[in-house]
């Protein structure tokens, strides 16, 4: 399987995105991510006064945490292609049977994998480094692969 899509790939002069650029338009995303939530809730991350309220607060926040992640990456992956992270780093995800973006459904299925991976100590990036595409586990899920855009 993995083979006919390298095939493919080559056979359209597609590069796929290097390991160290997916991981600099993830830390660019969560950046993004985390500014954004500081935004919406400011007023109560405002009248906190200790570590631990902020913990505490944060913690009951985590329904809406993962929500803002899922919803970022599902919009952005369906209608451009790629994250803001990944635009900046000149990378964009497509599926593996059009090479073009994903569909709305592979987008989200993408979203809540990626979630996750990420809850269960990135594993599912880990993975990535002993496959030759490079498929973390949201992106076999979903039938996708990032790619280098030039």
């Amino acid at each position: 399987m993995s083979q006919n899509i390298i095939d493919k790939l080559e056979r359209e002069n597609i590069t796929l995105a290097p390991f160290k650029k997916r991981a600099l338009a993830y830390a660019i995303d969560e950046l993004l991510l985390s500014m954004l939530f500081l935004i919406i809730y400011w007023d109560m991350f405002e009248g906190v006064k200790s570590y631990e309220e902020t913990v505490m607060m944060t913690s009951n926040l985590l329904v809406q945490i993962l929500a803002l992640k899922v919803v970022y990456q599902a919009f952005f992956t369906w209608y451009y292609g790629a994250s803001i992270g990944k635009i900046v780093m000149k990378i964009i995800c497509v599926d593996t049977d059009f090479l073009d973006r994903p569909n709305f459904k592979i987008s989200i299925i993408r979203a809540l994998m990626r979630v996750v991976s990420e809850n269960v100590f990135f594993l599912g990036c880990i993975w990535a480094l002993s496959n030759p595409l490079l498929q973390t586990w949201h992106d076999k899920f979903a039938k996708t692969v990032v790619i280098d855009v030039y």
